[in-house]
């Protein structure tokens, strides 16, 4: 994340340096996110038969190879193959196989009571290295661009330099998980597996089974990850989905590197400063993560990520309205407190109403969603720009988000998490081999009536 906070501040200028307009600005960007959908969506649903420590390896490696393309060369066409092929950020956030293996692996490995708290933990280790890595590039960039013979151009290179080994030892370190992240087949029932099948089938059945064992589940990496999630779980996938997309399109139109390229435009300030400013909103930014947690148990996981979620799209909104920069930077951080609160909520819902073998696949689904959704904001955002009219950018981006959080409120508001709602209450054991049967059941019941 470090990496990726210090790519994404200067990601937009970097173009601008090398001459090319906002419109190819822009369609470098969503043409990057698009790239990233690809990848994700082969890595991430072979990522348990093939092993989640060697996914996240390739992706390290596909990393330092962009980052050192982007180092050594100016074409626009070898930069774009080598943002589309290999892992470049935009937007600051997680990209790649990266975020859906690392959240379906802390699942694996976390209690289902505790598990909101890893992931708001999860929130604000990233957003602290984003931070992190927007303040170290402003101030390394401003020094390089004062010190005599050095351009822009040759300051922005130094930055992916760091980009290019960052990358390198993401891949040394994820050589030394060990094997408890790699994805379990399921021959037999643990204490583990019904506490993680209770979250999502608490009241399926009315008590234990008693049936004898049967043989053992077939490992999951010789099945086809579609083929695994239930009909349950689909019917509210595709539902958030619909939803993700909305939220993801806005997110498109203004990543971070888009709102420093405008800042930067707008108030023409140094580049440490900038830096800073950036950094004090991914710093405001984890501060927040950390409350997300406890609000989530006191008024539920929907609530929290609506009622965070939505003041945060209406400062996004108005961000463009200050003409003076005080004003600008208190709207940028009230919006940074906010706007990353629904992550870790987000996650926890969405690993409490999905079967432990179907995580993987459906958070790939998910982010591969979000991805496409989102890769076709900076087109958007980069034709608005170069017809002076970038502020529209934001207003579109604002109300988007706010129809998203509506959107949630109205749809998911009474959702029963069982996992998280009743993880105080002493649950049946169920197998997971009868949830399966269970599942099944219902199915055919479904199937039988809508014949007669």
């Amino acid at each position: 994340m470090f990496a990726y906070g210090s790519s994404t501040l200067i990601l937009a200028l970097y173009f601008s340096a090398l001459g090319h307009s906002d419109a190819r600005i822009g369609l470098f960007m969503s043409l990057t996110l698009i790239g990233d959908v690809v990848v994700s969506l082969m890595l991430t649903f072979v990522a348990d038969a093939l092993g989640r420590r060697r996914v996240l390896l390739l992706g390290a490696v596909l990393m330092a190879l962009s980052g050192a393309t982007f180092a050594s060369t100016s074409n626009y066409y070898v930069l774009l193959v080598a943002a589309i092929v290999g892992v470049i950020s935009p937007s600051g956030n997680e990209i790649g196989p990266f975020r859906a293996v690392e959240e379906s692996t802390l699942a694996h490995l976390s209690d289902p009571k505790t598990r909101s708290d890893v992931f708001a933990w999860y929130v604000v280790v990233r957003t602290l290295g984003t931070a992190g890595g927007s303040l170290a590039c402003g101030w390394l960039v401003q020094k390089l661009q004062s010190l005599p013979g050095w351009t822009d151009e040759s300051a922005y290179r130094i930055v992916f330099w760091i980009y290019t080994a960052i990358g390198l030892i993401k891949g040394g370190l994820t050589l030394l998980l060990s094997e408890e992240c790699e994805a379990r087949p399921t021959p037999k029932t643990t204490a583990t597996e019904e506490g993680e099948g209770e979250a999502f089938l608490g009241q399926a059945n009315g008590g234990p089974s008693n049936r004898p064992a049967t043989k053992p589940a077939q490992p999951p990496g010789k099945k086809n990850a579609m083929s695994q999630i239930s009909r349950k779980s689909w019917t509210i996938l595709l539902k958030l989905c619909a939803l993700f997309s909305v939220d993801s399109l806005a997110s498109g139109m203004i990543p971070f590197s888009l709102i420093a390229f405008y800042m930067d435009r707008k108030f023409h300030m140094p580049q440490g400063k900038l830096g800073s400013i950036m950094s004090a909103a991914w710093f405001v930014s984890s501060i927040g993560n950390i409350f997300a947690s406890s609000i989530s148990k006191r008024i539920g996981l929907i609530k929290t990520m609506v009622f965070t979620h939505l003041p945060s799209a209406i400062f996004l909104a108005l961000l463009p309205a200050p003409t003076s920069l005080a004003m600008t930077i208190v709207l940028l951080v009230a919006r940074a407190s906010l706007a990353s609160m629904d992550q870790a909520p987000r996650s926890a819902f969405l690993s409490a109403v999905v079967l432990p073998d179907e995580r993987t696949a459906v958070m790939g689904i998910v982010n591969t969603v979000k991805t496409l959704s989102q890769s076709g904001g900076p087109i958007i955002t980069g034709v608005l720009a170069g017809k002076s009219r970038f502020w529209v950018a934001f207003l579109v981006a604002g109300s988007l988000k706010a129809s998203y959080d509506l959107g949630m409120l109205t749809m998911f508001l009474n959702t029963k998490l069982h996992g998280q709602e009743d993880e105080g209450r002493a649950q049946p054991s169920v197998s997971l081999q009868d949830q399966r049967r269970s599942l099944d059941s219902d199915e055919e019941e479904l199937e039988t009536g809508q014949q007669r």
